[in-house]
This record gives structure tokens, sequence and C-alpha cells, in this order.
């Protein structure tokens, strides 16, 4: 049987498991603290199919009509 893979998806925007040191200058940037960001379970599928784990921050590319490229963040949680 084949596994479906959900990033594969047109519907399913894309996602990136950005590094400590992006963390770090994101917070800086909106100065907030990790715990601020918008959540995301670690069992979503997104969160399985990347290897996301409980701590790191996804950043979400969607396509924007109006913008181009919208980005939102999530910090993935238990």
């Amino acid at each position: 049987m084949k596994k479906f893979n959900v990033l594969d998806h047109e519907m399913v925007p894309e996602h990136v498991i950005i590094s400590k040191k992006d963390v770090g200058a994101l917070l800086t940037k909106y100065n907030i603290i990790k715990e601020q960001l918008p959540k995301i379970k670690s069992v979503d599928p997104i969160c399985k199919e990347t290897d996301a784990k409980s701590g790191d921050v996804v950043k979400i590319i969607r396509d924007s009509p109006t913008a181009g490229k919208s980005i939102a963040y999530r910090l993935v949680i238990d």
C-alpha cells in the first residue's frame, strides 16, 4: 500500500523547520518569547512528515493573491 504524503497535496503550504539562530532572530525582531508563538501539535501530520519535534519552530510559507507570499510561524508542542 502506497503511503500518502500530505506535503504533496496542492492545498498544503510549504513547511520548513527553522534553525535555532533564525528562531533567536525572529523572537528578537518581534520582541516576544517562544511560547507566545501560535502552536502546532507534534502529532499533526505535517509535523510527522517534516520530523518536527516539540520545541521546534516551523515556518509556513503560503501563496497569497495580495501579498505574493505570506509567512507564519508555529511552535511545535506535545
